[in-house]
């Protein structure tokens, strides 16, 4: 179903940076790898790689069921495909729920990186500056989102360098620091048994899978926009594949580099900003900036790759009527989802006021109940995938691999991801905040689950259509070529007659 996004506007290298610009490595990394380390010690750089093969195998789902259809909506219209209306309309509110929640600390994050970029740090310790300067970004990102997805994507290509050439300052400098005897005390002493994530306890292991997920979430952009995309069967589906392994070799570069020049106990104790603690010590008072403007684009290219995803999966909703006629609205010029760009940002900039509005502490929970909805939708996709091709699997041992066991175990992993989170997050211990003695994550996370079921429920008696039919416009491959009467054949021509000599 053509949407009217403009078709062939980005390749293969600006799809990678989109994704790659989405996971927001720098501000993963500032916000959850002394997490990490609080949990498994040393063996962060193991976690990290273990935990890349689930993402790798949704990241193979999303690849095989973005090449029978490359519709923006993904999870929804796949999930739809797959097991019906009602399960696919809660895939799409799963990627719009994880979105704009997790506008909120990306918004946060940019408002008082920028204003500690500028000297301000008066007002980067204000809850009122940092909240007007992170609706400021949400404003000015979905201004450019609007703009058109070429504009998105050369911001997004500077952005990226800007954090990639930082973080690849900061590692070299670390490295050299511990070799030449100038690490923190408490530094590690690089070891084999670092890129083991077993640490004994299982506990703690399936503990670091959880923020693990959420530090890999975010290469599915490069697929939501796969409409825009040149070869848009096949590149999209090789963006998610190359950036989930580009985002593994980042991240257990950072992480060696971290521990061999602090050590675990240093990481472990500024867990809330691990890169700004490290950033004078490693690069001086001057150069320590650099960290700073690092995170700052972090979180400005992430917040900016969560509006588009979140705008077209409302599009394609609303193009198979799931949701108001409106979202699917499109801009005559600059061919943009129009009421779903701005309703996006609105929504977001108006969550991130209420929850700084309600508590900071409801506010820091926001960032990891994003987790169990990040499982929730890449599970789905993994399972979708299955299903969808279920008729394919054994005639190849090609999908057999990668449209069936690959994404199965992603499914399973992320399966298990999700039914963890709600076991480590209910106990209020868990969170900053709580209710009745409920974690404050568990309730934002299952919470806008629910919020979910009770729209779908809203949608199913105002739009009826999308759940009465049960199903999408079939695809090309999928339809029946029996029902199609054939051409009728055109009579043969009547002879003509032979000359006669005069």
């Amino acid at each position: 179903m053509e949407k009217g996004l403009r078709a062939g506007a980005i390749g293969l290298l600006s799809s990678v940076v989109i994704a790659v610009s989405s996971t927001a490595p720098a501000y993963s990394m500032a916000a959850t790898l002394g997490l990490v380390v609080a949990i498994v010690g040393v063996h962060s750089p193991g976690t990290l790689i273990v935990s890349f093969l689930p993402m790798l195998c949704i990241a193979y789902a999303f690849r095989e069921l973005n090449k029978a259809d490359p519709d923006c909506g993904t999870t929804f219209t796949w999930t739809t495909r797959a097991f019906g209306p009602w399960a696919g309309w809660m895939g799409g509110w799963g990627i719009i729920a994880a979105d704009v929640i997790v506008m909120a600390s990306l918004s946060q994050i940019a408002g008082h990186y920028a204003l500690q970029l500028v000297g301000a740090d008066g007002a980067a310790s204000s809850v009122l500056w940092v909240t007007v300067a992170g609706v400021v970004f949400i404003a000015a990102l979905t201004w450019i989102c609007y703009r058109g997805i070429e504009v998105s994507a050369r911001l997004q290509q500077a952005l990226l360098a800007i954090e990639l050439v930082t973080l690849g300052i900061f590692a070299v400098v670390a490295f050299v620091k511990a070799g030449t005897g100038h690490a923190l005390p408490g530094a590690g002493h690089l070891s084999a048994a670092w890129f083991s994530p077993w640490t004994g306890s299982f506990r703690g292991l399936a503990n670091s899978f959880l923020l693990a997920v959420f530090v890999y979430w975010g290469w599915d952009c490069a697929v939501s926009v796969n409409e825009e995309t040149k070869d848009r069967a096949r590149t999209p589906g090789r963006a998610a594949v190359t950036s989930t392994v580009l985002l593994v070799a980042v991240f257990a570069v950072i992480s060696v580099a971290a521990l061999v020049f602090a050590g675990p106990a240093f990481l472990a104790q500024h867990s809330d900003n691990v890169l700004g603690a490290m950033s004078t010590l490693v690069l001086g008072s001057t150069a320590g900036k650099l960290l700073i403007l690092c995170v700052l684009t972090s979180a400005t290219a992430s917040t900016q790759t969560t509006i588009m995803p979140t705008a077209r999966a409302a599009l394609a909703m609303a193009a198979h009527r799931a949701l108001p006629r409106a979202f699917a609205r499109m801009h005559p010029r600059y061919l943009t989802p129009t009421v779903a760009t701005v309703v996006m940002g609105a929504a977001s900039a108006v969550f991130f006021v209420v929850l700084t509005l309600t508590s900071q502490n409801v506010l820091a929970d926001s960032a990891a109940s994003v987790g169990l909805l990040i499982a929730f939708y890449y599970g789905l996709t993994g399972f979708a995938c299955v299903w969808f091709f279920r008729r394919d699997l054994l005639g190849s041992v090609r999908a057999l691999v990668f449209r069936g066991i690959l994404p199965g175990f992603g499914g399973l992993a992320l399966l298990a991801a999700f039914v963890l989170s709600i076991v480590s997050y209910w106990p209020a211990a868990s969170s900053y905040s709580s209710f009745d003695g409920i974690g404050g994550v568990f309730l934002i996370g299952a919470g806008s689950l629910l919020v979910g079921v009770a729209l779908m429920l809203a949608a199913r008696r105002w739009l009826p259509a999308f759940f009465t039919t049960g199903t999408l416009p079939p695809l090309a491959a999928d339809r029946d070529e029996a029902a199609v009467p054939e051409p009728a054949p055109s009579p043969a021509p009547a002879p003509t007659p032979a000359m006669e000599p005069a």
